[in-house]
């Protein structure tokens, strides 16, 4: 998988460690993908388990955290995710996958020593799993791309704050040993670090969603008197929405890494097809409609690894990056929906079958394009840029 791109500006020492990932991922993980322990809300945690040990023998568990706490580059950060992303379970083996691996970084750079050995340190070992609690029921009219209609309240009560409301959408809340809540005070946007499970916290359905990549699944959530210690607080009152940002463009980009590591393969497994199967007296690939599609995602591939180390170059100049990781999700959400897309086409029938990954990667892609802020959010995010620079210009 390795190129010139994304070779330049990384170390040898993360070279060599994509490079393991890779072969960890293709020649251990990937046969799993056919275990019945991979259910319609995601993976058994057993299974994760059994995985994550393979992946701590091999080296290769959280391989993006060094042993001293620090992170790889972003740019470095992407070489690695994206080997991750050859099977939709190399994420969870490797302890890379979403939300654990965002909550990471948030911690890891806004936790306080303390936090970091109670919370952060297990998630870490991939002993526990974490779950973000943000997203609001629509028929509550809570908060979803727009956070500022969060409905959950906290309020200090002597050293501890009472919180109560409802989440939806939230990942892997079942089977989590770690929760990051928000809520709002008469400050504004708050943070919490939370053990789970607590019998405060109450899942009252996991949702049947299209995507199945993720143990736990996406849960509706009820929190009722939910006590926290004042200290599980991350930063001040108010200041949620700042500690959310640090995550925000991150975990964006970390999507387009590990998905454009699943369109790879997906492309990889229609390719070998078109070339093997026969019709109408020659193999498929020779037809020009198939060979086509297939050179369509070649551009389409490159263009999204194109947009994915831009950005990681641009976080790693120490800037928020949130314009450019807008540009970045947009950017490969969309090459990599039209290429798990043809995939599928190229594979007739045998592409809507759970016979090979392509399936399920043209469905995680569709939620993709969802996950983070939709397309259209983005897009309205950057129009709104266009117009501040113009205002800007014209002296306004």
């Amino acid at each position: 998988m390795s190129g010139h791109l994304e070779r330049a500006g990384i170390s040898p020492r993360a070279l060599d460690l994509a490079d393991r990932v890779e072969g960890f991922v293709r020649n251990v993980v990937a046969p799993y993908e056919k275990d019945p322990r991979r259910t319609s809300h995601g993976p058994t945690d057993a299974m994760v388990l059994e995985l994550k040990d393979l992946a701590r023998k091999a080296g290769v568990l959280t391989p993006h955290i060094l042993p001293d706490g620090s992170h790889l580059t972003q740019r470095e950060t992407a070489a690695v995710l994206i080997r991750t992303g050859l099977s939709p379970l190399g994420p969870l083996a490797c302890n890379t996958a979403a939300p654990d691996e965002g909550n990471m970084y948030l911690l890891g750079h806004v936790g306080s020593p303390e936090l970091k050995a109670r919370f952060l340190a297990p998630m870490v070992a991939g002993e526990k799993r974490s779950a973000f609690f943000m997203t609001e029921p629509a028929e509550d009219n809570g908060a979803g791309s727009d956070p500022s209609m969060m409905l959950t309240t906290c309020h200090q009560d002597g050293n501890h704050w009472v919180i109560n409301g409802r989440k939806t959408y939230i990942t892997g809340a079942e089977g989590a040993g770690v929760g990051i809540v928000m809520a709002k005070s008469q400050d504004g946007a708050c943070m919490f670090l939370v053990d789970l499970p607590d019998p405060a916290i109450r899942i009252e359905r996991v949702l049947d969603t299209i995507d199945s990549s993720m143990p736990g699944g996406h849960a509706t959530i009820s929190i009722e008197n939910l006590r926290v210690p004042a200290d599980q607080m991350l930063g001040q009152s108010g200041e949620g929405f700042r500690y959310a940002q640090v995550r925000l463009s991150p975990a964006r980009l970390s999507h387009c890494m590990r998905w454009l590591g699943a369109c790879v393969r997906a492309n990889e497994i229609a390719s070998d097809y078109a070339n093997r199967r026969m019709a109408f007296g020659k193999p498929l690939v020779d037809h020009e409609g198939v060979g086509f599609m297939l050179a369509e995602n070649l551009i389409d591939l490159k263009q999204a690894e194109l947009m994915t180390y831009w950005c990681a170059d641009v976080l790693d100049t120490g800037v928020l990056g949130t314009i450019e990781s807008s540009m970045a999700k947009v950017a490969v959400s969309e090459a990599l929906m039209r290429v798990a897309d043809r995939c599928v086409q190229v594979m007739g029938g045998q592409g809507v079958t759970a016979d090979t990954i392509v399936e399920q990667v043209f469905r995680e892609i569709r939620a993709f394009r969802i996950y983070d802020g939709p397309t259209e959010v983005h897009k309205w995010s950057l129009a709104k840029k266009i117009k501040r620079d113009w205002k800007k210009a014209q002296g306004h």
